[in-house]
């Protein structure tokens, strides 16, 4: 059946200048006079359209494919463009959520993960395979902004090339890196070595020229990257004019650690959960855990007791108040120098949530309290003065949060940095892609847990916060107050769990030992973070291990958009940007 459908990808064979063959016929079928390709694809392929494509971008079909989150149509890789415009602009898919590149046998396949933002539960894979002899493709730059930075990272670890790319770069590698390190006939043993002018002084000669106008000069500027004790490893490579930002290029890479591959060599059961964690360290790796819990356990079909899902969801409302907490402090620190007063009052009930979710899990950061179908064990005993703890913190939020309004957003100081700076428009948001707060913060009313609802959020009394101005002081102003719903959420749980029936508690369903999901199943599955929309996407090869584990991490689409808004600013803007974004490097470089 597999060996049946990649014949119908990629036809019969390659032809001499290695492009794909989109003629396809059974094994033992007479061939005919060849068909034009609209023909071939149209007789074969428009019958079997999923309702939502278009008929018009029929001919570039050339296979129907079905992921277990969403139907599958397979393109040809020389209409990406065309495929995606139509399906953009006839079809709402206005939402490109990720990019999975991955290598088969015989050929590689670049997935384009189309979503809307109106309904996320509204999706469809686009699939475009390319011969392993020429694996190039256009691009879906023109279409989607966030596929720049998606592409490159196929690229720059499998080698696949997209025509008509702004800037086909390596993302996440140095450029003078040999070789594609997802290639199966990738040597790992090889030794790299990083030339001189990739650590030369930028400012070693002089990068200072005229502008057009003759009036001024520029200069080129490195902020970062910095000490992972900050907000990350991140260099920005700036063009100043005096003290305005003419162009700004954000620099990833520098704490890739391979997760991806890590989740690739650990089992589904056990060994894959408590990596991440890893990706946010902000605190909020409880909504990453569940963002690996679902996607398996849909794969797997596993089901999830209530109890369970009432407990995880009010695990990880505490661990999004950890990474909002921590947002809210540390902008302060960065913009208005505020040390004394609102990061350590931010820092004061962060320890106090740290201290509930210590009590329920053990752990204070990398909580690994999730499994697959439920979560480690039940609350912690004696369950009344667990319960008494969790209100007397959530009972003080509300006082923190005036205060917080009173030290933060009512500063002018922090009013003149942070209203009308940054400003993201929020139809320039949705074409890279951002989410979360960031996607909110300019109107933008899209949340997976209201809209594509996992856990027990459908269950509860809450409200999806969005501001309209699309600055940087509504990033700040969605995090406050999406705190105060955080802290609701967790209140209406506690009532639930302190009145569950005994004899109903269970926290994990029966899972078995060794899972091992039915080879080449697909999905794309994804979770409401911290930072806004966590996905992963997962291929089965049949054994107990995924064949292909791809993190989407919101804070690398919303890192993507910062030129957008901090280019005609000022570097103090710059800055504020920057720090809005309440980006995490872990689920940057992954």
């Amino acid at each position: 059946m597999h060996e049946e459908r990649d014949q119908r990808r990629l036809g019969d064979s390659e032809s001499t200048d290695g492009t794909v063959s989109l003629q396809k016929h059974s094994a033992g079928e007479p061939q005919s006079e060849p068909q034009t390709e609209a023909e071939s694809v149209a007789d074969d392929a428009v019958g079997d359209l999923p309702s939502v494509v278009p008929a018009s971008i029929a001919d570039c079909v050339l296979d129907t494919d079905s992921h277990q989150n969403a139907p599958a149509i397979v393109i040809r890789p020389d209409e990406v463009q065309r495929v995606l415009s139509t399906l953009k602009r006839d079809a709402g898919y206005d939402h490109c959520a990720c990019v999975t590149a991955q290598e088969y046998a015989d050929r590689f396949e670049t997935i384009y993960h189309l979503r809307t933002y109106a309904d996320p539960t509204d999706e469809l894979s686009v699939v475009v395979p390319t011969t392993q002899t020429d694996p190039t493709s256009e691009s879906a730059s023109p279409v989607y902004d966030t596929a720049r930075w998606h592409e490159r990272e196929a690229y720059d670890l499998l080698g696949v090339e997209f025509d008509d790319h702004p800037n086909l770069e390596r993302l996440l590698l140095p450029e003078t890196w040999q070789g594609h390190p997802l290639r199966e006939n990738y040597d790992q043993d090889r030794q790299q070595i990083v030339t001189l002018r990739e650590h030369a002084n930028p400012l070693a000669e002089d990068h200072r020229r005229s502008n057009p106008a003759g009036d001024s000069d520029t200069m080129f500027l490195n902020i970062g990257p910095h000490h992972p004790a900050t907000h990350g490893v991140l260099h920005l490579e700036v063009v100043l004019d005096g003290e305005q930002v003419l162009d700004v290029e954000p620099d990833i890479g520098y704490i890739h650690r391979c997760e991806e591959q890590m989740c690739q060599q650990g089992t589904y059961r056990h060994q894959i959960m408590p990596y991440p964690d890893r990706w946010d360290w902000s605190g909020a790796g409880l909504c990453n855990e569940w963002a690996y819990a679902r996607t398996a356990e849909d794969l797997a079909d596993i089901d999830v007791p209530e109890y369970a899902q009432v407990i995880r969801t009010m695990s990880a409302e505490l661990s999004r108040m950890l990474g909002h907490l921590l947002a809210a402090g540390t902008y302060a620190l960065d913009i208005v120098g505020d040390f004394t007063a609102m990061f350590m009052w931010s820092i004061r009930e962060r320890e106090r949530v740290q201290d509930v979710l210590e009590e329920l899990t053990g752990q204070r950061l990398m909580f690994n309290y999730f499994r697959l179908g439920g979560v480690a064990w039940d609350l912690p005993s004696p369950r009344e003065d667990f319960f008494e703890l969790v209100r007397d913190v959530m009972d003080g939020i509300p006082k923190a949060i005036e205060e917080y309004h009173a030290l933060l957003t009512n500063n002018e100081v922090m009013q003149l940095r942070t209203i009308d700076t940054g400003v993201l428009d929020p139809d320039v948001a949705k074409s890279y892609g951002c989410t979360g707060p960031v996607a909110r913060g300019s109107g933008i009313d899209y949340d997976l847990r209201r809209d594509d609802p996992y856990g027990y959020y459908d269950h509860l009394d809450w409200d999806v916060v969005t501001e309209d101005g699309g600055d940087n002081f509504a990033r700040v102003l969605v995090r406050l107050r999406e705190l105060e719903q955080s802290a609701k959420i967790v209140e209406q749980c506690v009532d639930l769990l302190e009145e569950w029936p005994d004899d109903e508690r269970v926290v994990q369903t029966n899972v078995p030992r060794t899972i091992k999901p039915e080879r080449d199943a697909e999905i794309y599955r994804a979770v409401e973070s911290a930072k806004g929309e966590l996905g992963i996407y997962v291929r089965s090869d049949g054994t107990d291990t995924p064949a292909r584990f791809k993190i989407r991490g919101p804070s690398f689409s919303n890192l993507q958009a910062l030129p957008e808004m901090a280019e005609g600013g000022y570097l103090a803007d710059l800055v504020a940007t920057l720090g809005s974004l309440d980006p995490i490097m872990g689920d940057v470089d992954r």
